[in-house]
């Protein structure tokens, strides 16, 4: 019947036996109500990626790594298996949770940076007060697990380096001087260090040399990174060396700093590594050497992006 037609005579509404829950819904209700299932599983995944990228992986990967070569240096092998796990669970926790709390702290810079500002603490889909708790919570687990499962030794050194990284590099010298990744970089230093004292409970001079590697390693890569990133940090304020000495400065600090690195790696030859530490130690440093020469000499973002790259092998 159609809506012009006059209604019947006499005619009683229709009677409603059920609430209006039991009603049948229209027909793109219905269609809302199948998808919502898979809406809702969509906005979990997002939620979880956008906290777990609060953490950085592709840096917690580098630190793994390091931790792990720092306790098979002390165990003169590979140590017990449960140790290992622990240990570099306790690494990922605090890397993790400095990471996040540098993410709460930068987000304002990071809006303005274009490889930086789809974070979810810049872009606003995880609210700044969500991060600081994420980060807290990760770092304080993080010392707890270092602490039961190895000691507090290594507890405390995971600590000392997330609070590095979080307050002097990323509060303090970041914002305020060039030489922010020079004096910074010991935050990055700490993983063979914690892997070392968590399989022996102490110090010595190898994890000292080891941490003084990877202190020497960082400024070459990341201003490799910067030269490849000048205007992002112009736009952000960041006084960065390419920002502020130039980029031909730049370059002759990458060469310093890469000469330092590999004189510190063969300091290391006399703590048992053997001849394939050797070689490779030899080769890798060779490659990094002529392409830090090469970005000096033709100062093309080719070479930075190469040495950037390389640096993470």
């Amino acid at each position: 019947m159609s809506s012009d037609s006059p209604a019947p005579l006499m005619q009683s509404p229709p009677v409603s036996t059920g609430s209006v829950h039991d009603r049948a819904l229209p027909a793109d209700s219905a269609s809302a109500s199948k998808t919502a299932p898979g809406a809702a599983s969509n906005s979990i995944v997002q939620v979880v990626s956008d906290y777990v990228s609060l953490t950085k992986p592709g840096i917690l990967s580098l630190l793994l790594a390091t931790t792990l070569a720092g306790m098979m240096v002390a165990a003169e092998g590979f140590p017990p298996i449960a140790l290992v796990l622990w240990t570099l669970l306790g690494g990922v926790l605090s890397a993790g949770g400095a990471n996040a709390l540098n993410c709460y702290i930068d987000r304002d810079l990071d809006k303005l940076m274009a490889r930086t500002k789809n974070r979810p603490s810049a872009s606003g889909r995880i609210a700044p007060r969500q991060v600081l708790v994420f980060g807290i919570a990760l770092t304080v687990i993080s010392f707890f697990i270092l602490a039961i499962f190895a000691n507090f030794l290594a507890a405390g050194l995971a600590l000392l380096g997330a609070f590095y990284y979080v307050v002097v590099y990323s509060y303090y010298l970041k914002r305020r001087t060039p030489q922010n990744i020079v004096i910074g970089g010991a935050a990055g230093a700490m993983p063979p260090v914690v892997g070392w004292a968590a399989v022996t409970g102490s110090l010595s001079v190898a994890p000292i040399l080891m941490f003084a590697l990877i202190y020497y390693w960082t400024p070459p890569h990341f201003w490799a990174l910067a030269l490849l990133k000048k205007g992002d940090y112009g736009r952000a304020d960041v006084p960065m060396l390419p920002n502020v000495a130039g980029e031909t400065e730049t370059r002759r600090q990458i060469i310093l700093y890469t000469l330092l690195m590999v004189a510190v790696s063969m300091l290391l030859m006399p703590f048992g590594l053997g001849e394939i530490y050797f070689v490779s130690a030899l080769v890798l440093n060779a490659i990094f050497l002529i392409l830090s020469f090469q970005l000096y000499r033709t100062g093309s973002k080719h070479f930075a992006r190469l040495t950037f790259f390389y640096s993470l092998w």
